[in-house]
């Protein structure tokens, strides 16, 4: 059985829409699979607790796990993948968020859940302690990212994941609007689908 885990990005929940999307496309695979998608929390320490325990719950070896992240997702999905040794893809991955989310200090509403939160300067220490310089093993990662992303630098993604099967997208935006054309090469890295969904 392989299973695929969804992790979601800043101010984001299970019910966005490349989540749904990827939970559809499962729907077609002729193949043994399990999927989750975890609404994380906004606080870095519980949401890295809450993804430990899931794949801490898995009887199943990692080779047969893969962690799917999108912008902040991305990187708990890298971090994840190195600690468990299990495959990452990675949407757009913000692999600075420390950094990135620097201007979001504050109050802030989740996007898709009625609850709002306050994020801190103590969430971003704790996303900087998490950061990491290299990745170990580069074949267990695929890399997705539209380079017309307004959020985010996309060539320094690239040149931290060399030796990662990486698929390049000129334009595009930070929410991916080509991700349902990468489906199938998704779900194939994954070993849910061979080369049709």
């Amino acid at each position: 059985m392989q299973t695929l885990i969804y992790l979601h990005g800043f101010r984001s929940s299970s019910q966005s829409k490349k989540a749904i999307a990827l939970g559809a496309a499962l729907q077609h695979v002729r193949a043994d699979w399990e999927y989750i998608t975890p609404d994380l929390s906004f606080d870095p320490a519980v949401a890295f607790a809450q993804i430990d325990s899931i794949l801490l719950r898995q009887a199943r070896p990692a080779e047969n796990i893969t962690v799917v992240g999108s912008s902040l997702g991305g990187f708990y999905a890298a971090v994840t993948a190195e600690k468990f040794g299990c495959r990452a893809v990675l949407l757009n991955p913000s692999l600075q968020p420390d950094k990135t989310l620097a201007g979001y200090l504050g109050p802030q509403q989740n996007l898709y859940l009625d609850e709002s939160f306050i994020f801190t300067t103590d969430h971003l220490a704790t996303l900087r302690e998490c950061a990491f310089d290299k990745i170990t093993m580069p074949e267990r990662f695929l890399v997705i990212v539209e380079m017309g992303d307004e959020l985010l630098n996309h060539q320094l993604t690239l040149t931290q994941f060399a030796g990662a099967a990486q698929i390049v997208v000129t334009g595009g935006n930070h929410d991916l609007a080509s991700f349902p054309m990468h489906l199938a090469a998704l779900l194939r890295f994954a070993k849910c689908a061979d080369s049709e969904i």
